[in-house]
């Protein structure tokens, strides 16, 4: 049985058609559903989503191939073949965390490819009606800085959907690339106010960056996979657009909520 979900994220829609049951499930656990076409227009992105495909994740690599036709990313557990504006995509899949990680891929590549935004490996907390971004490597406390959140409104956990906005500003939307908190937040955006890079620490306080260093931290917290110039070219501008857009920070913390009173 095939399955046609119709949704949103951010600015840009979406239409899946999904093979089986267990993909659509996935699929609506996270996303915002819409049985009906979100408008008369053809949609931004169209997916065609098939299961059963390879073995679990085994830390192996994506591997690139770009023919001039289409780019192809390989993992062992998912492969995506999309056109090369990333407006039409299959997505061969072989579990949950396949399906998540090769949708992250496909629209990462959409916003860079159009300089609209990036999704940054992050968690987004709003405080006061604006959000802030706590970024940094894998152990660094990014889901623990959002679950000392709660019940401040979590935009994301894992993976910040940043969008550049027509007048200069930049806002984080709600993010359906979530890793623990699954739920979406009841708020579809925010203002970005500040970019923190999260150090464990025995001392609370938050320290100011410059925007050089700011920029080379935020490069390798972008989920891109390098496999042409000018895209990547276009990944760096837009780091540099949004450190020089707003304010970033090294934050030093405990795992408790502390951390809020040297930000707020």
């Amino acid at each position: 049985m095939a399955y046609t979900l119709h949704t949103r994220v951010g600015r840009s829609s979406i239409v899946f058609q999904i093979q089986t049951t267990f993909l659509y499930n996935e699929l609506t656990a996270r996303f915002r559903t819409f049985e009906t076409s979100l408008s008369s227009e053809e949609p931004d992105i169209q997916v065609e989503l098939y299961d059963f495909y390879g073995k679990p994740y085994d830390d192996g690599p994506v591997e690139m191939e770009d023919n001039g036709r289409e780019h192809v990313y390989t993992r062992a557990d998912y492969k995506l073949v999309t056109t090369p504006d990333y407006s039409i995509a299959k997505i061969y899949v072989h579990d949950d965390l396949a399906l998540k990680h090769a949708l992250i891929n496909l629209y990462s590549a959409w916003l860079i490819h159009r300089r609209a935004g990036l999704l940054i490996h992050s968690s987004c907390v709003v405080e006061d009606n604006r959000a802030w971004m706590f970024a940094g490597p894998s152990g660094a406390g990014k889901s623990t800085v959002a679950d000392l959140s709660v019940p401040r409104p979590i935009l994301s956990d894992e993976a910040t959907l940043l969008l550049f906005e027509t007048d200069g500003s930049i806002t984080i939307h709600d993010s359906p690339f979530r890793s623990e908190m699954e739920e979406a937040c009841e708020l579809l955006s925010r203002p970005l106010a500040g970019i923190h890079f999260l150090i464990q620490s025995q001392e609370v306080q938050r320290v100011g960056i410059r925007k050089a260093d700011a920029l080379i931290m935020l490069l390798d917290k972008v989920f891109y996979w390098e496999h042409n110039k000018l895209e990547t070219a276009k990944m760096i501008a837009l780091c540099k657009q949004a450190v020089e857009r707003v304010p970033a920070y090294e934050l030093y913390f405990q795992k408790n909520d502390t951390f809020w009173g040297v930000i707020s």
